[in-house]
């Protein structure tokens, strides 16, 4: 489930001593590997469904909020978030998506304000995979997109979440098409090597944003 960047983050979130790179894609176009070897840059990466799962882990008021909403068939036997059957609710009913957002996207909105508050750093990765459906740049100031063909999309989200055709369309169905994030990108990552293409993909892409922050 991803997070559109309009809801979720507001122009005063924002370090604006900082350069801050929005890094967007669809699902299964390997937006965690890109993210993951920028930390191995030393760059900080506030990922947006990463603060969402803290959000519902147990004990937290937004998963009491999610139960009542959705019902007791929402959580496992552990007690922990179905993530599983709720994303077939939601992604089945888009009314019932908008329900969830509005638990969940008030909650990331802070957290991503209070954690930005708190960086230094010449330049910070927001990883929000929904950034482009929110029809506006938001507060980043460059769009990173990880780009992907539609048939590696299926195939990977399919291996990766055991998801049969039906619901990899629907998920895709729900985001923003490949010429949509395209259009918007001010840099376009292509995922469909291996990952020692993607670390010199990166290597180029740090280099970059370093000169663009001034520390170069």
């Amino acid at each position: 489930m991803g997070f559109d960047a309009d809801q979720i983050l507001s122009s005063d979130a924002i370090n604006f001593y900082m350069l801050s790179v929005g890094l967007t894609g669809g699902i299964g176009s390997g937006k965690s590997a890109v993210s993951d070897s920028f930390a191995r840059h030393g760059i900080p990466i506030l990922d947006t469904d990463i603060i969402a799962r803290e959000l519902v882990e147990p004990g937290q008021p937004a998963l009491r909020e999610i139960v009542e909403l959705f019902g007791p068939d929402c959580l496992d036997d552990q007690g922990r978030l179905n993530r599983p059957h709720l994303r077939r609710r939601v992604f089945a009913d888009p009314e019932q998506r908008h329900r969830l957002e509005a638990v969940l996207h008030p909650r990331i909105r802070q957290t991503v304000r209070d954690r930005l508050a708190a960086l230094s750093a010449p330049y910070c990765i927001v990883v929000i995979p929904l950034l482009v459906e929110a029809g506006m740049r938001g507060p980043v100031q460059r769009i990173l997109v990880v780009d992907v063909p539609v048939d590696t999309q299926m195939a990977r989200v399919k291996a990766r979440d055991r998801l049969d055709d039906t619901q990899v369309k629907q998920i895709l169905a729900a985001q923003a098409s490949r010429e949509e994030r395209l259009a918007v990108a001010d840099d376009v990552l292509v995922n469909d090597g291996d990952l020692q293409q993607l670390e010199l993909a990166v290597a180029r892409l740090h280099r970059q944003y370093l000169q663009l922050a001034g520390q170069s």
